[in-house]
């Protein structure tokens, strides 16, 4: 199987990642922090290990205010169901995935008011319709890093210094970002991040992570045991601990924590080097041919390894299943991202989403291109 669905979940993972969540599950798989004996203690330090990696790779001052979760999804709903009380006004983008979409309509009910500010055709958000939308009571701007529909790459640098500016919390979906393109929470005035393990940091599914900036409070998430405070009826009020009730995924954070190393091994701008290049190549091939349609940029600076795209006359759904025959694994529809395609003209048959990853080379674009031509031309595949 070609797999070119990068930007659901990375796969292959680096043979560390595989070797590291077997040896925790044959070895070490205890509850973290829970017990003195050495297997629980040896899952802790393996945690520890891994708030470290991702302290240094994010430029966390406190690896402490690093809180594990399951998925970027769950990362999202604490830092947004958090941070946001009845009469608060937050400003995203109609780029944003459901991720934040949907907890943002929840809360509308609740009391709380948001602004969707509009993008160009290529995904890209204007600055000054930014600041206009800033109100006395705006409490938080909550920024797509990059977009799993267009791969448009937004200035977060830029945004963190008006949200800094303006006193406001600058809450960053690092989701198609972290592990690809350099994040600093500090350069960046990043004061939430969110991001999940399985897609560029290259950890298994079922991890991920929301940084939390000191002084940033947030209403707890989840109640229960922390393994911390276990004489109080109170859930702790300190980090991690605050929203890390429950067992840890020790075999997913141990996997996570091997592919965070392999990342810092290879290097941050090899990695997306090397995406970007794969991308290039196959927007540049694919605009020869008058019957796809490719959406997005080709500002190759900003832009992440996504490629949305149509083929004429074809429906979407038919492309995915005859490339899935063809042994080549993409996704198709709305890619949970319903408002953007209101702007690129795809709300009525969404997309074809190809998303290359480290591990795929030039042979698997120039396979997928041949597949799109045998699809459009109706021959049988080779």
């Amino acid at each position: 199987m070609i797999y070119l669905d990068n930007a659901a979940t990375s796969f292959p993972k680096p043979p560390k990642v595989y070797s590291e969540v077997l040896r925790c599950m044959e070895n070490y798989a205890a509850n973290p922090g829970r017990s003195s004996h050495d297997m629980a203690i040896e899952a802790s330090s393996k945690i520890m290990d891994t708030r470290q990696e991702l302290s240094e790779f994010f430029n966390i001052p406190d690896l402490l205010n690093i809180v594990f979760t399951c998925n970027a999804t769950q990362s999202l709903n604490i830092g947004i169901k958090g941070i946001l009380k009845p009469g608060d006004h937050v400003i995203s983008t109609v780029i944003e995935h459901n991720s934040v979409l949907r907890p943002l309509n929840y809360l509308s009910k609740k009391g709380i008011t948001f602004t969707l500010l509009g993008v160009d055709k290529n995904g890209y958000l204007n600055i000054n319709n930014l600041k206009k939308e800033i109100r006395g009571n705006t409490k938080a701007i909550i920024i797509n890093h990059t977009s799993n529909v267009l791969g448009t790459i937004q200035d977060i640098r830029l945004i963190g210094q008006i949200a800094k500016d303006s006193g406001i919390v600058f809450m960053v979906d690092a989701s198609q970002s972290a592990g690809v393109i350099s994040i600093d929470v500090e350069r960046d005035n990043i004061d939430l991040l969110a991001f999940p393990g399985h897609k560029g940091l290259y950890g298994p599914q079922g991890t991920g992570g929301l940084y939390i900036r000191e002084g940033v409070e947030l209403d707890s998430f989840i109640q229960g045991g922390t393994g911390s405070e276990s004489f109080s009826m109170n859930q702790p009020d300190f980090l991690p601990d605050r929203f890390e009730s429950g067992t840890l995924n020790t075999p997913g954070i141990a996997g996570l924590y091997e592919g965070i190393r392999f990342i810092r091994k290879v290097g941050i701008e090899n990695i997306r080097k090397h995406e970007i290049m794969l991308v290039e190549y196959l927007v540049e091939e694919l605009s020869k041919l008058s019957y796809i349609n490719i959406y997005g940029g080709c500002d190759y600076k900003n832009r992440g390894a996504v490629v949305s795209l149509n083929i004429d006359n074809v429906d979407v759904s038919e492309v995915g299943e005859l490339l899935n025959k063809h042994k080549i694994a993409v996704r198709t529809g709305f890619h949970c991202a319903p408002l953007i395609h209101n702007i690129i003209g795809t709300s009525k048959r969404g997309t074809v989403r190809i998303s290359p990853g480290y591990f795929n080379n030039l042979e698997d674009i120039e396979e997928l291109i041949k597949a799109l031509i045998y699809i459009h031309e109706k021959r049988p595949f080779l």
